[in-house]
């Protein structure tokens, strides 16, 4: 249609209808900007995407090309669906076991590994440190021994997809799944896996770490160099801006400081001299998915579009080499509440919704007890059924990126991708996540955005179901997964046992191996996969490496 005679019909209606409809009715004061601050227009036109100077070809094209806006599949899911996951681990190695081998009957396509926090710390299970916490919110994980009773009887080879969760230890699981494959027999090529490996976003947002920085991102590189050269195919690390959201973040926030922090690791990755053209197409996008429906599809398309242009430019890459980041959604564990906990199926389903609309490759949506404790069965059952009816029922994949070419979707893509890079410039500016880091840039604006968000709830700008609006003065009981009383005592008499019945002369010369490696540039992998080998557990592999070093400590930001 001609501009001028659309700029008219819009001015015509202005003046005519909606002037008629605003003299009537006040608009609602929450529906002028998202949740991020990004400014929502009454209306959306083509006009709207001309006035940005929106260009079809740069900044749409076409799924599975550059910039990846609409996908990086060209056929979406009208050859598979994503991924259907559920972040899965409990108790000890043989609770763990049952879970994922129910889910798997279930219809899950794959296994992603939840450790608990002694684990994700590099603590033995018998710590005094770990006392209280084992097994508590993931899979006791102390030594190779219980990783292979996690996937005692799953191949590892059957399994679509294996997502190991694990960030400051990261190297050490790779370890460990590399000597589980050749126990099991398995040729480690035909397993597919995925390793979390994202340690920064811990100083930003978990606290989830062990050493410092800068020999964290080491260790992180370390497993992605690693991975491109003898398991191209693997997914060595997840760029994750799920945490960062969950500390608070608004959506840009989660978009740039996650980007920011894959460059800091590409960077290193570049100058340790691995192929980029073959790392890049490997890497993943951890994502949350929170209840502003649009700004959260909006986000997904921003976050591809953004990394793929970033990346060209910076490396160097030519234009065959696919750059299109893999997302794996998460539904917001944030958005669950503990008031009418049964209206969270309700909002993890929305969630859902958003995430596959969003082109994600993998699902894992929340379950509805998690504002409680760790999922139960049943609700685990609930939530892998709702993403199941959405593939199955609704044909929501049965065209590609349906939503592309949406005036308003456009508008808000655009809005946040120009948002986002002026962070990652800021951060930048600053030399980098490293040094954001070490001046708090980080952590200063995610407690804004978070205080922000409080005030519009405390102040019912923001209406939640159950927390601040139609309120219930009684709540039915809700069953709460426990872990048995006795895991910890299980875990901790294995563990004994096993350091009774192990070579301890092998073990000690591994980690003599590891420490020496540790203090060179030389790749980590192979020394560590010989101690997880002899069965040194977690905690004596860290505590060589932190002997090396050092230990990260709070109040050193």
């Amino acid at each position: 249609m001609d501009k001028d005679k659309l700029r008219q019909l819009q001015q015509q209606w202005e003046q005519g209808p909606l002037e008629e409809a605003l003299a009537k009715s006040a608009e609602r004061p929450g529906c002028a900007k998202t949740p991020a601050g990004l400014p929502n227009q009454r209306l959306y036109t083509p006009l709207s995407l001309d006035e940005a100077g929106f260009d079809y070809a740069q900044d749409l094209g076409f799924p599975g090309q550059f910039p990846y806006t609409r996908g990086r599949d060209p056929l979406g899911y009208r050859a598979n669906y994503w991924l259907f996951m559920q972040y899965a681990g409990c108790g000890d190695a043989e609770e763990a076991n049952k879970r994922y081998r129910y889910l798997l009957s279930q219809g899950q396509a794959g296994i992603s590994v939840a450790f608990d926090l002694p684990t994700q710390v590099g603590l033995d299970s018998d710590d005094p440190m770990a006392d209280g916490e084992v097994g508590n919110i993931g899979v006791a994980v102390s030594s190779l021994q219980d990783l292979e009773r996690v996937f005692e009887g799953i191949p590892l080879n059957k399994l679509r997809q294996i997502s190991l969760v694990a960030n400051a230890m990261s190297s050490i699981i790779l370890a460990m799944f590399l000597a589980l494959a050749e126990k099991q027999g398995v040729p480690v090529d035909e397993c597919t896996l995925r390793i979390q490996n994202d340690v920064l976003k811990e100083f930003i947002s978990r606290g989830a770490y062990i050493f410092p920085p800068q020999p964290s991102i080491r260790l992180t590189t370390d497993v992605v160099t690693y991975c491109a050269e003898n398991h191209p195919a693997w997914l060595p690390i997840t760029l994750c801006g799920y945490h960062i959201r969950e500390a608070g973040a608004n959506a840009v926030q989660e978009v740039a400081y996650s980007l920011a922090n894959g460059l800091a690791y590409m960077d290193e990755v570049a100058r340790r001299g691995a192929p980029m053209e073959r790392v890049l197409p490997q890497l993943s996008a951890f994502c949350a998915v929170n209840m502003n429906f649009f700004e959260e599809i909006a986000k997904f398309r921003a976050l591809r579009r953004l990394w793929a242009r970033l990346v060209r430019e910076r490396y160097g890459v030519g234009p065959e080499v696919n750059l299109g980041l893999s997302l794996v959604n998460f539904t917001a564990g944030s958005s669950l509440t503990a008031q009418q906990p049964l209206n969270n199926v309700v909002r993890v389903a929305v969630e859902c919704l958003a995430g596959v609309l969003g082109g994600c490759q993998s699902l894992f949506p929340c379950s509805m007890d998690e504002a409680f404790a760790t999922p139960t069965e049943a609700a685990v059952k609930v939530a892998l059924r709702t993403q199941q009816i959405i593939a199955h029922e609704t044909g929501i994949g049965d065209t590609v990126d349906p939503l592309g070419g949406s005036y308003y979707l456009e508008s808000l893509t655009n809005q946040i991708e120009e948002r986002a890079l002026k962070m990652i410039e800021e951060v930048e500016a600053l030399g980098g996540s490293v040094k954001a880091i070490d001046q708090g840039y980080f952590r200063r604006n995610i407690d804004e955005s978070s205080y922000e968000w409080q005030k519009q709830v405390d102040s019912g700008e923001r209406a939640i179901v159950g927390v601040n609006a139609y309120q219930e003065a009684e709540e039915p009981p809700m069953e709460i997964f426990r872990p048995p009383a006795e895991t910890q005592e299980r875990q901790i008499a294995s563990l004994r046992k096993l350091r009774e019945e192990r070579d301890n002369q092998r073990v000690q010369q591994a980690l003599a191996r590891v420490k020496a490696v540790a203090a060179t540039e030389e790749n980590l992998i192979p020394a560590l996969t010989e101690a997880v080998k002899a069965y040194a557990t977690m905690g004596e592999i860290c505590g060589v490496l932190r002997s090396v070093f050092g230990e990260h400590h709070e109040g050193d930001i």
